[in-house]
């Protein structure tokens, strides 16, 4: 296998993953996510979902792509 498209599907599943994980915070809101001393607002998993969704997405398609 193609060590860059391992690397492009090895990216798209941590994207992935990132992306479930701030989906589960916004449906059940059970933790906080704590950069220094600020707290991110629940509204800052809505940008990451779309953020790490479509670079998941970006990252799999050239995984597809890539020969």
């Amino acid at each position: 296998m193609n060590s860059q498209k391992t690397g492009l599907r090895v990216a798209s599943l941590i994207f992935g993953l990132m992306c479930l994980i701030h989906i589960y915070r916004l449906l059940f809101s059970h933790f906080t996510v704590q950069i220094g001393s600020h707290q991110l607002p629940i509204w800052g998993s809505v940008v990451a979902v779309i953020v790490t969704g479509g670079l998941s997405l970006w990252m799999c398609r050239l995984s597809s792509a890539a020969s």
